[in-house]
């Protein structure tokens, strides 16, 4: 098997895990080498309108950990809700969003689409942020946290994904 790299340059260490995905056209083809750190399922209506669906679901996981199998995405700059932006990699064809870095979290973390993964199953929400602004049609389900607005990590986040988080800012 060759040797393969990420979006960093750095040969992936991961646990284990590993998930494909890719975009419409097949041109941009990625593979996370780690589990999520956590996953957004975001109500919030930037996001409504972005992924033009009544939400945006995220797996936030460290940049290091999305290797490039196939071609390159490219980066356009959006403003976002919170008024820090964000940077959303798409595929220069189809022009597919794949993941972004958010201001809050600069480009050491990615917020990828669940929905570009091949078996996006594998990868279901730990959470529901920003139900505030959900559409009234979307029934939340009582087994995953639901919070008005954002929330705080230490309160929701496993302390692995804490501690991962941690390594990767420094």
């Amino acid at each position: 098997m060759p040797e393969s790299h990420n979006l960093e340059g750095e040969l992936s260490l991961g646990d284990g895990f590993t998930a494909d995905g890719g975009c419409a056209c097949g041109g941009v083809r990625y593979r996370l080498t780690a589990k999520p750190l956590f996953v957004h399922c975001c109500h919030c209506s930037w996001c409504q309108r972005e992924s033009g669906a009544a939400f945006a679901l995220n797996a936030i996981l460290e940049t290091s950990c999305i290797e490039m199998l196939a071609g390159q995405t490219r980066e356009i700059e959006l403003s976002s809700e919170s008024g820090r932006g964000q940077k959303v990699h798409r595929c220069p064809e189809c022009y597919v969003a794949l993941w972004s870095y958010y201001g809050g979290a600069g480009d050491k973390f990615s917020f990828v689409r669940v929905g570009t993964l091949d078996e996006p199953a594998r990868v279901p929400p730990d959470i529901h942020i920003y139900t505030a602004s959900k559409q009234s049609w979307f029934e939340l389900s009582h087994n995953i946290p639901a919070v008005k607005e954002y929330y705080s990590r230490k309160e929701y986040w496993p302390e692995a994904s804490i501690e991962r988080a941690r390594l990767a800012k420094a």
